[in-house]
């Protein structure tokens, strides 16, 4: 038999060519479509100056009360149109199970954040050729976001009108939300579509389940946004159909970037070139 040549994951990713319209582009632009080593130093400031530029915005959007109010009355109809308004049954059921909310209050509080950044953190150690990319996709996400907070104010199911939900952070005295109790005055209160709390679960979820190796983080992955969407239902934050709005914009974000580097995130290679 002849001799066979292996060839492993890494040396697959390491031959991938590079996108045919970065090889024809100027100098300048294409080294910024190439993957390249991320500097500490300039993320943690990017990422600091770009969390606090998205929260400006989005707290200085007007907080359009009555129109985030009739907003919320139709999106509350049109899921009872289509057959899928439990929300607030959701809320009820889980409200009933103090120490399961109060779990809840807190997952919405925090995790958001933390889980986030140490996906973060896991991209920039272990797949560097990678980070730059992905990162992109979940900035282009939150940008298209905040244009959505803009042109559409909404109310979350918590301030409806006779809606009957219950502001779980209120009734239970828990640190679960910048909209609500003390803390309410410095957020926006009627910036509920889309929702980022899907959307940077979804970005969390795909890009540990795609990259991850061990098979119960890959798993984990993918429960982590299905544990959000039940949190952000069942703390009436949010409808269904924020979490639809948050889905359609990290859509938007991987297409920004796909366009950028020529191919996915994923597909670029774990090590940038001349590492």
């Amino acid at each position: 038999m002849g001799d066979t040549t292996v060839t492993t994951t890494e040396g697959r990713e390491a031959a991938l060519p590079g996108s045919v319209t970065a090889a024809r582009e100027p100098g300048p632009l294409r080294r910024l479509r190439t993957p390249r080593r991320p500097r500490l130093w300039f993320e943690i400031l990017l990422i600091a100056v770009s969390y606090w530029t998205y929260s400006l915005v989005r707290n200085a959007v007007p907080e359009q009360r009555a129109e985030a109010l009739r907003n919320a009355d139709w999106i509350w109809e049109l899921e009872h149109r289509l057959g899928i308004a439990v929300e607030q049954s959701v809320n009820h059921a889980v409200n009933s199970v103090t120490w399961l909310i109060v779990g809840m209050n807190y997952y919405y509080a925090t995790l958001h954040f933390v889980v986030t950044l140490g996906v973060l953190v896991w991209l920039y150690r272990g797949h560097p050729g990678r980070y730059a990319a992905t990162r992109l996709v979940l900035f282009a996400t939150t940008a298209v976001a905040l244009l959505g907070y803009y042109l559409y104010p909404l109310a979350p199911p918590r301030l409806m009108s006779g809606g009957d939900f219950i502001d779980t952070v209120m009734v239970h005295q828990t640190w679960g939300s910048m909209a609500s109790g003390d803390l309410k005055n410095m957020s926006n209160q009627y910036a509920a579509m889309p929702s980022m709390h899907i959307g940077w679960s979804l970005w969390c979820g795909l890009t540990v389940f795609t990259l991850a190796k061990v098979p119960w983080v890959r798993v984990l992955g993918l429960l982590y946004p299905t544990a959000t969407l039940i949190v952000i239902v069942a703390t009436a934050n949010h409808f269904w159909l924020d979490a639809v709005g948050g889905a359609l914009c990290l859509a938007f974000g991987y297409l920004v970037a796909s366009a950028w580097y020529g191919r996915t995130p994923y597909a670029l290679p774990r090590q940038p070139r001349g590492s």
